[in-house]
């Protein structure tokens, strides 16, 4: 059996929350080998993600919290692949304000296992950016999926609802600093990076305060 990989698709589309809009480009990353594979934040192009996964079994589309550029896709991947989506419960009241009429088919929970192409991923509930933001920690692939958790040179942003500073400090350092620090962080929207180059930077975010 091939071993599983990711693949990674950038989509395009706008993010709203209190009010405000704004043009973003989003990750999303689909592991997997040759015959099955999963889909981590389905952003705004059902059809290029589903182009993306191919002919391949899509398992789950898992959600790494709910904001609706993470999440606006999802419902219609859904019904193209006939794949579950999967969300923290503690994100339903985001969901609702983008999808009021169709709720995710299964609960994330900390600590949950996901199993793809022969390869385990852990969930670890890392609230702060959103109450249930998870990251999803893949120690066979030597990497961490973080959505908007933790960005190449800080931590996700806490300025708007649902969203709380320490919170998420406090998710980045106990959940993910501790991670093996070649573990490579793959975030939702911009490059990639590591917990070891983020993990000296951390009081420096505490004093900045974002």
């Amino acid at each position: 059996m091939m071993a599983a990989r990711i693949d990674h698709v950038i989509t395009s589309g706008t993010f709203s929350l209190d009010g405000g809009t704004w043009d973003v480009d989003n990750n999303v990353w689909i592991l997997g080998d040759d015959s099955e594979a999963i889909v981590v934040d389905a952003a705004h192009d059902a059809a290029a993600v589903a182009k993306a996964v191919g002919d391949r079994t899509l398992r789950a589309i898992v959600c790494t919290h709910a904001h609706n550029d993470h999440i606006n896709a999802a419902p219609a991947l859904a019904e193209l692949t006939g794949a579950p989506i999967l969300l923290h419960p503690d994100d339903l009241p985001l969901w609702r304000q983008t999808h009021a009429e169709r709720l995710p088919d299964a609960e994330l929970s900390d600590g949950q296992v996901i199993e793809i192409a022969g390869t385990a991923l852990t969930v670890l509930h890392t609230p702060g950016h959103a109450p249930g933001a998870v990251c999803l920690y893949a120690p066979d692939l030597t990497t961490v999926l973080t959505g908007d958790t933790l960005f190449s040179g800080g931590p996700g942003a806490t300025g708007r609802s649902f969203s709380d500073f320490p919170t998420i400090i406090r998710s980045i350092r106990e959940r993910l600093l501790v991670l093996p620090p070649d573990t490579v962080v793959r975030t939702g929207h911009g490059d990639s990076t590591t917990i070891g180059t983020e993990a000296p930077h951390l009081e420096e975010w505490i004093a900045r305060g974002h």
